[in-house]
């Protein structure tokens, strides 16, 4: 981002970059945030919790074979679990699954073992028919039937839209084990899955994966038959069953090859909404370019509508709500796709490995589609919602769904910290860190950390990063700077800066350690300097080529920070009448010239072009003494390209310099 300086009349100025664009309600994250958070509040069930899950299985496969019912509201079906042993030897386990939920048999082949639901401990507890050892397979059928729950987001929904019967599902944290038995945690993954489901011919069922099947069962029902071929968390299993219609579309990816990207959406909002779901097919195409092609494109990407204020990111197929949506929301949760999906958090504490990076994405893919502008928009209006954060973006409190999704600290501190990563290791190590950490093996298709990514990055980097995640991730709040800086006169056109930092005392971190951007002007023209702050005061001394007119710190607003900037304006007295050769030159369509004038007086500031005709006339007034910067904009006065001539004159003094413009 580099700055175009207005017209500056005093002697030297200091300009502070603090613009903090509104936060509106279309936010993607925000929307998504608030939506978690407000259903659980009116749900307000998460007691209970047990996590990680059983630690003696390792999860492989799920199918989950259901009958759902409308009216009454009532679901059964069978659970197939196929897990490998993971201790010695193991001879019961247990899955999650709440008590009014009652199972009716467990089989093992067709041998019936033996099961217990102890009241009060949502676990249905297995004793297999011998010791298993280390690493056997075990595949074992759960028969079960009841009123699934609706804790957590509202895990298990029945609802309706415009008269017509919806059913939904959202497991998010804790929900899976509201509807059926599982191992209720992301840190285990099943290698793949699939998800039949049998309702009423009127529905529409949708789920992970491609559509195998569709049954007419000649008795009024339907079976949908979904099968998922990558490796999936638990949470992220889900079924959305209503009247829905399909919009779809293609993502071509490679030549000849295309993705369906399936839109299920209710009939009466097909027509208004149709062409903002369009927009996702540019989405995978920007967000495939950045992080590596999308990670399920054997099956297909989309959207379920569903009854719930907000959206949420089960594999292959997003649900929605469409209350207030917009591009934001519809990229965050393909973002996690990427971020969430095919990379999980092991772990609810590093929720913002999921939920900040599909924020950050956010700005990402406005920076794509509309400029560097929206960008900085999007990045700054994040800085001023991280600063309300409490606590560490690492969760210390997973009980709390509250805290778990607590936008200001897991989406939008989340999000900046990646944006000031992408600040200490530059642009194009900072893709390659995404990139790598989406392939790095045992971690591409599984579940991470935030020392896995870490770790990544501080490779991918060359850097020991160790500061940086300790302070911005462990630690709490963000730096408070005060800054002066001075100027003296060497030689020559040789100055140097003296500039002197301090940060308010803060908890943990005591202070800061980070990079910062200084950009310093001067008669002669800009230069950044990139200092290591590891101190809680300290002193810098900086080099600059002409007179100093000003300094700017940490211009393009890459850290999370306040700051106060002072001068020692008596260090830079002008010494005397001049004019600098404009700056960029050529340049197209503005440019910056600066000057300095001795004492108050008449100033005026001509452009002219090869004939000697007059064409702008910039200043033409009294100034003060001291360092002045004027901005010229030949679009503004429609000049075309060519060579232009600037002429000052103060009193009995002036000077032509020439430029050239090029469009």
């Amino acid at each position: 981002m580099e700055f175009m300086l207005k017209r500056i009349s005093l002697i030297i100025i200091v300009v502070l970059l603090s613009v903090y664009a509104n936060l509106s309600a279309q936010d993607g994250a925000l929307y998504c945030s608030q939506a978690k958070i407000k259903n659980f509040q009116r749900l307000n069930k998460i007691s209970n919790v047990q996590y990680p899950g059983d630690s003696t299985i390792d999860i492989t496969y799920y199918k989950l074979n259901l009958n759902v019912s409308y009216s009454p509201q009532f679901i059964s079906g069978t659970v197939t679990v196929k897990f490998k042993v993971a201790p010695e030897q193991l001879t019961s386990f247990f899955l999650d699954i709440v008590n009014q939920l009652q199972v009716n048999s467990v089989k093992l082949n067709s041998t019936n073992l033996s099961f217990s639901q102890p009241t009060g401990s949502d676990q249905l507890i297995i004793t297999l028919d011998r010791t298993y050892l280390k690493n056997e397979t075990v595949s074992i059928d759960i028969s079960y039937q009841g009123v699934p729950g609706s804790g957590g987001f509202g895990s298990f929904e029945f609802s309706s839209h415009n008269g017509q019967p919806i059913i939904w599902t959202l497991s998010e944290p804790y929900g899976a084990k509201d509807w059926w038995p599982s191992k209720d945690t992301p840190a285990d993954k099943a290698d793949s899955s699939d998800v039949w489901i049998t309702a009423a011919s009127n529905f529409v069922s949708v789920s992970n994966g491609v559509l195998t099947d569709v049954l007419d069962n000649g008795n009024g029902t339907k079976t949908y038959k979904w099968h998922n071929s990558y490796p999936i968390a638990g949470y992220l299993i889900s079924l959305a069953m209503t009247n829905y219609a399909l919009h779809q579309n293609m993502f071509d990816y490679a030549p000849g090859k295309s993705m369906p990207v399936n839109h299920y959406l209710y009939p009466e909002d097909l027509a208004k909404y149709q062409s903002l779901f369009d927009k996702t097919v540019n989405m995978l195409k920007i967000f495939s370019d950045k992080y590596g092609l999308y990670p399920f494109i054997r099956e297909k990407y989309g959207h379920a509508e569903f009854g719930w204020s907000g959206g949420m990111e089960h594999q292959t197929c997003t649900s929605i709500g469409l209350g207030g949506i917009d591009e934001s929301i519809i990229a965050h949760e393909l973002a996690h796709q990427w971020f969430g999906d095919k990379v999980t958090c092991k772990d609810w504490q590093d929720i913002w490995l999921n939920e900040g990076f599909a924020t950050y994405s956010e700005a990402i893919y406005d920076e794509a589609q509309y400029g560097h502008q929206n960008f900085l928009d999007d990045v700054i209006a994040d800085m001023k919602n991280a600063k309300a954060a409490q606590g560490s973006v690492y969760v210390q409190n997973i009980s709390d769904v509250n805290q778990i999704f607590d936008y200001y600290r897991s989406y939008a501190k989340g999000a900046v910290v990646l944006h000031m990563l992408r600040g200490v290791v530059g642009d194009s190590t900072f893709f390659r860190i995404l990139r790598q950490y989406l392939d790095e093996p045992g971690l591409a298709y599984n579940v991470a950390t935030t020392d896995d990514f870490e770790r990544v990055a501080e490779r991918a980097s060359g850097a020991d990063l160790k500061y940086f995640f300790d302070e911005w991730i462990y630690g709490q709040g963000y730096p408070k700077y005060n800054v002066n800086w001075s100027a003296q006169h060497t030689d020559g056109d040789n100055y140097k800066i003296l500039l002197q930092l301090s940060q308010s005392a803060n908890t943990t971190p005591k202070f800061f350690i980070m990079p910062i951007q200084i950009r310093i002007t001067t008669t002669l023209g800009v230069y950044t300097d990139t200092i290591l702050n590891d101190q809680q005061s300290q002193n810098f001394e900086l080099a600059a080529l002409g007179q100093p007119t000003m300094v700017e710190f940490d211009p393009d607003n890459w850290i999370l920070k306040d700051f106060k900037l002072t001068t020692d304006y008596a260090s830079i007295k002008p010494f005397e009448f001049a004019l600098s050769q404009n700056y960029p030159n050529p340049f197209n369509p503005s440019t910056i010239i600066n000057y300095q004038t001795p004492n108050t007086g008449k100033v005026t500031l001509k452009i002219y072009d090869v004939m000697g005709r007059n064409v702008a006339t910039l200043i033409d007034g009294i100034q003060p003494a001291g360092n002045h910067t004027e901005i010229f904009d030949a679009h503004k006065y429609g000049l075309a390209s060519g060579i232009y001539f600037y002429e000052l004159q103060f009193g009995k003094s002036y000077e032509v310099k020439k430029m050239l413009l090029v469009k």
